[in-house]
Parts: C-alpha cells; structure tokens; sequence
C-alpha cells in the first residue's frame, strides 16, 4: 500500500474514533478544528440539527493575519471563535480534535477559547518542570546517602 495512503486511512480511523465519542448539541455544541498547511478552521457545530452555530478561520479578514499556519493564528482564532459564541449564549463546548494530536496549533486553539470564556477543555495549569538534577546534585545526593555502590566483578 501507497505509503501516503495508508497514512491518511489511519488519520480517518483517528478521526471517527474521537468523532463517536464527542456529540455537539444546542447547549453544548461540538468545536470542530480544521487545519491546513496555511490555514487554521474552527466551528461549533450542533450534532443534532446539523448546522453550525458559530465559525472562525485564519482567511478571515477579522483575524487580521498574514500568515494563519502558526500558533499565533491559532491563538487568534481561538479568541475570535469564543467571541462569536458569547455572542450567541454559548459558554460549553465540547472538543473535537479530529485526526490530529492534541498539540501545536490545534492545543493553542483550545487554549486560547478557554481562556477567551469557550470551555472547550478541562485545561489546568501546566505542571511544573522537574528540577534537573545536576552531577554535583547526584554525587552530593550518593555521599548523603552513606551507601557505597557495590564493584563490579
């Protein structure tokens, strides 16, 4: 099989497995994410009438861009998106992330509606960085410890 073939058969078994579980509804509409190369495209989208409450892109020219294919776009987009939906009286959204991972683009997106007031997420605060342990950290850490490693035979 084609390498590029089967590489988009497993991005639309990724897709219809998120897609079963999420399910947009008038109260709760599905934020559906589109990217491209150049392009990012968000949606809130009621399952159950089948239309769009509620659309923003990177082309738009509320956005503002010159170019809608980095994180900043998503950012933007992100907060244009929830925008529009506060407009309309929605405040939940569930998150449909489609084929792609949860990263880059598509989390800055997420991010940046929740921040805006769309819960889309259950974002909490990052968790902090592990301290790196230094070689003077690990050689003090070994002496404290009083316990020699045993030789090798």
């Amino acid at each position: 099989m084609d390498a590029q073939k089967h590489k988009a058969k497993q991005a639309l078994r990724r897709k219809y497995r998120v897609r079963r579980k999420t399910r947009g509804t008038t109260n709760k509409p599905r934020l559906s994410v589109f990217r491209s190369n150049l392009h990012i495209y968000a949606q809130l989208i009621d399952d159950d009438q089948q239309i769009t409450l509620a659309a923003a892109s990177s082309v738009e020219k509320a956005a503002n861009l010159q170019y809608g294919g980095n994180v900043a776009a998503a950012m933007t987009v992100g907060k244009l998106l929830a925008e529009k939906a506060k407009a309309k009286g929605i405040t939940v959204a569930t998150f449909d992330r489609g084929s792609y991972r949860f990263h880059g683009r598509v989390k800055a997106l997420a991010r940046a509606a929740t921040e805006a007031g769309l819960i889309c997420t259950g974002l909490v605060d990052e968790p902090k960085k592990k301290r790196e342990t230094t070689v003077a950290d690990a050689k003090s850490k070994a002496k404290s410890d009083g316990k020699k490693k045993p030789a090798k035979a």
